[in-house]
């Protein structure tokens, strides 16, 4: 029975959102997926009321002493108070959002949070007069004030002078001043508009300039790229100056790699073009090598043999035995 009663409310929640032609078919997917347990009864009131719980959740959980948590954006750069770090514009913080005041019908709210750096605690309200935002304690606003000369700009006129302007008696009052800095600009305005005028009168000739430099450069471009690949390289070297060829005359290689160097130029350029007298030249150079070593040892064995340090070894002994057997029967034979 109360499986019956759980489906009728369910198709009674279902119908009510999806009878309203303003609900969207999303809306109407929600309210279908809600499970009403079954000792929920309609006159409980909503589910959230029903478990005893706000509608936020956890965003809710001071609800009670007027606050809510949110997420709240840094509205300008400022220095940390803590660890006097900077807190970019942009980060976002889990505020705690309250009331503190009212500016005539418009509600002042307060910010606080948590630095990210060193857990201090910072404080930031609303300005509604201003339309800014006021940082209350645990920060610093970081002041970036440009010179207007050093920006080139121009600087436009305050609050108060713009209001004064739509005085006439105020306007009277200055404009000697007005048409003395006219006059002081003028000089320089026109020589300005002088110059722009002769650099640009013939476009004829700007073309031509324009076209010649640019073929100039393409012709360049294509002639270091055709050096670059005669020398085997795949990218486009720079032209030459001095400062590379000093820094080039300052490295200096090792004797070894320049005489290693030497050799395998000399052994490249002694080589054949052709792969079989190529093979043939180095085994010949294998054999030389080899031939080398043995003049070597032959060398170190007959040095022994005349200091007295020679043991001779026992196929030695037999090779000498047999020639000496080979000498008596020459000699019988002589006999």
């Amino acid at each position: 029975m109360s499986q019956i009663c759980q489906i009728d409310r369910q198709i009674a929640a279902g119908t009510k959102y999806l009878s309203c032609p303003l609900q969207s078919s999303l809306a109407a997917a929600r309210a279908d997926n809600f499970y009403y347990p079954p000792e929920w009864t309609p006159n409980q009131g909503s589910l959230n009321k029903f478990h005893g719980q706000h509608a936020l959740r956890e965003r809710a959980r001071k609800i009670d002493q007027g606050i809510l948590i949110i997420r709240f954006e840094m509205p300008f750069n400022v220095w940390c108070g803590g660890c006097n770090s900077m807190i970019a514009k942009g980060v976002r913080f889990n505020a705690e959002k309250k009331q503190v005041g009212n500016y005539y019908s418009t509600k002042i709210w307060s910010f606080t949070m948590r630095s990210a750096c060193c857990k201090h605690e910072i404080v930031i309200q609303t300005d509604p007069k201003n339309c800014e935002y006021v940082i209350i304690s645990g920060a610093q606003r970081k002041t970036e004030d440009f010179d207007v000369e050093d920006a080139e700009t121009y600087s436009l006129p305050a609050d108060e002078e713009r209001g004064k302007l739509s005085d006439p008696f105020y306007r009277l009052e200055h404009q000697e001043v007005d048409l003395q800095k006219k006059k002081e600009a003028e000089p320089v305005l026109v020589c300005l508009q002088r110059a722009s005028d002769a650099r640009h009168l013939d476009d004829y000739a700007l073309n031509k300039s324009l076209r010649a430099r640019l073929r100039d450069q393409k012709r360049r471009v294509a002639e270091e790229e055709s050096a670059a690949r005669k020398m085997g390289l795949g990218f486009r070297l720079l032209p030459k100056s001095e400062e590379d060829a000093a820094a080039a005359a300052h490295v200096k290689f090792p004797s070894k790699f320049r005489k290693n160097q030497k050799e395998k130029r000399a052994l490249i350029k002694a080589s054949s073009i052709f792969s079989g007298s190529s093979q043939f030249s180095i085994s010949n150079r294998k054999q030389l090598e080899l031939e080398s070593k043995r003049r070597k040892i032959q060398a170190v064995a007959a040095h022994s043999l005349l200091s007295g340090g020679f043991k001779p070894s026992s196929w030695s002994q037999n090779s000498a035995s047999g020639n000496g057997n080979k000498m008596a029967s020459v000699a019988v034979r002589h006999h």
